[in-house]
């Protein structure tokens, strides 16, 4: 079983920051892309960054500038570094991997996390 962890989340004021931890377990022969998500109150999932094994990345035009996205691939590890934060980024965040559980090309599936809340409220 493969599992992706979230932490970081909280309630921050506008213009602060965080920063969110995503830790991929269990059976994992290679991670390729990572990404963050959220999805606030009434709204769609949205992609926020994504990153791929080689550290190319991909953000939403709202959060370029303000947010950045690595991964740590010997810890199985993305991080999302959020700074200068407004009411609008509160949401709930998941962590999204695409990676390969099995030896197996049917092995390769698409994980999420269980997400962490962000409010980011003065």
């Amino acid at each position: 079983q493969v599992q992706l962890v979230e932490s970081g989340g909280g309630l921050v004021q506008p213009g602060g920051s965080l920063r969110l931890s995503c830790a991929a377990s269990g059976s994992i022969f290679s991670i390729y892309a990572m990404g963050w998500y959220r999805q606030a109150p009434g709204k769609q999932r949205e992609l926020v960054a994504a990153i791929t094994s080689g550290g190319s990345t991909n953000y939403a035009d709202s959060v370029k500038g303000r947010f950045t996205i690595s991964r740590d691939n010997a810890k199985n590890t993305v991080y999302l570094q959020m700074n200068s934060l407004k009411p609008e980024d509160t949401a709930v965040y998941y962590c999204n991997a695409d990676l390969q559980s099995g030896p197996y090309p049917a092995d390769v599936g698409d994980y999420w996390g269980k997400g962490t809340l962000v409010t980011v409220s003065s």
